[in-house]
């Protein structure tokens, strides 16, 4: 397994210095399961500087007509046609999940963790909110899936997706996930399924035996600090026995929602407020490919903050982070260890 680097140097007189000249490294990374290069750079000032600003405050000006809170979301978000949930929506414990107004899928849903929680920072998540939360994604893949097993329809390319917080591309402040069965794949899960399925286990083995990134698990889920990161302090899993959702018995539901709330408070710990996370399914007949799981962080709530995008994310397909990885392993510790 190649894990493949490149340093790139260069020297400025640097004004911070009194002009005198600086060297700055600037390492490219090349992924061993997609090929897609990451930058990791070395310089001294933070790309997502710390943030002052008090959600507290955020939170309570946008209570007002919030469509997730208690007293609307029953009546203002959309229901699902019997046919697909006999009861409209989905429950599980205080997550309530819907069908998402806008259609960025054949199936798109959002699922509330709770509508008493309009303010649920980072620091606050737990696992058994995140579990409810991703069993009635499940749910809802699993129905999606069913209804479209006729022949002649397909969608065999699910995922679970979130944007926490504002920076993060949330358009509502209230907490969410959201769901999209498609009969056709992202990029994302287009470039994955097609890497060889006995190279994911190489991969992670391969982490494994380095130490370095390798952050733990157990035999169904494990945990790394992503070696090309596509964005800020990324986190990978692997979710061995599943290669959808919809594969997601309870037990492993539980797992990963453990997993997922760790790394958010480990986030918050690191003094960040936003994220973003995607569980990327892949169709039955990818057998042995294992759903897999990415998360990010991204720029902290404030009145002018600095988008984590530049023309080189958007334009370029190609992330610049200054967290290194193997540091972002090392504040983890043990938190992922079973």
């Amino acid at each position: 397994m190649d894990f493949a680097r490149q340093e790139l140097r260069r020297t400025m007189l640097d004004p911070r210095a009194n002009f005198a000249p600086v060297e700055s490294v600037t390492e490219v990374r090349w992924d061993p399961l997609t090929g897609h290069t990451a930058r990791v750079l070395r310089d001294r000032v933070p790309l997502l500087p710390p943030s002052d600003v008090d959600l507290t405050e955020l939170a309570a000006a946008t209570r007002a007509g919030c469509p997730f809170c208690p007293e609307r979301v029953r009546e203002v978000t959309p229901s699902f046609p019997p046919a697909l949930v006999e009861r409209g929506r989905i429950d599980v414990g205080p997550a309530v999940l819907f069908p998402n107004l806008l259609t960025y899928a054949d199936h798109s849903s959002v699922c509330v963790y709770s509508p008493e929680l309009h303010h649920l920072p980072l620091a606050a998540m737990t696992p058994a909110l995140v579990a409810d939360n991703l069993a009635a994604q499940v749910e809802f893949c699993r129905a999606v899936q069913h209804a479209a097993s006729a022949p002649g329809q397909a969608a065999g390319w699910a995922s679970v997706n979130a944007n926490h917080m504002l920076p993060s591309g949330s358009s509502v402040f209230h907490p969410h996930t959201q769901g999209a069965v498609n009969s056709v794949p992202t990029n994302e899960q287009r470039l994955l399924a097609e890497v060889p399925a006995p190279r994911f286990r190489d991969f992670v083995d391969a982490e494994r035996r380095n130490g370095r990134r390798y952050l733990g698990g157990s035999p169904d889920v494990e945990w790394l600090a992503a070696f090309a990161p596509r964005g800020p302090a990324e986190l990978r899993a692997f979710v061995w026995p599943a290669r959808g959702p919809a594969d997601l018995g309870r037990p492993l539901v539980d797992e990963l929602g453990e997993g997922i709330a760790t790394a958010m408070t480990f986030y918050a710990e690191l003094g960040y407020s936003s994220c973003n996370w995607a569980l990327y399914g892949a169709p039955a007949d990818r057998v042995e490919y294992p759903l897999n799981l990415r998360m990010v962080l991204r720029s902290n709530v404030a009145p002018l903050y600095r988008s984590d995008v530049t023309w080189l994310e958007r334009l370029h397909h190609e992330a610049a982070t200054d967290v290194l990885p193997e540091d972002l392993a090392d504040r983890a510790g043990n938190r992922f260890r079973r």
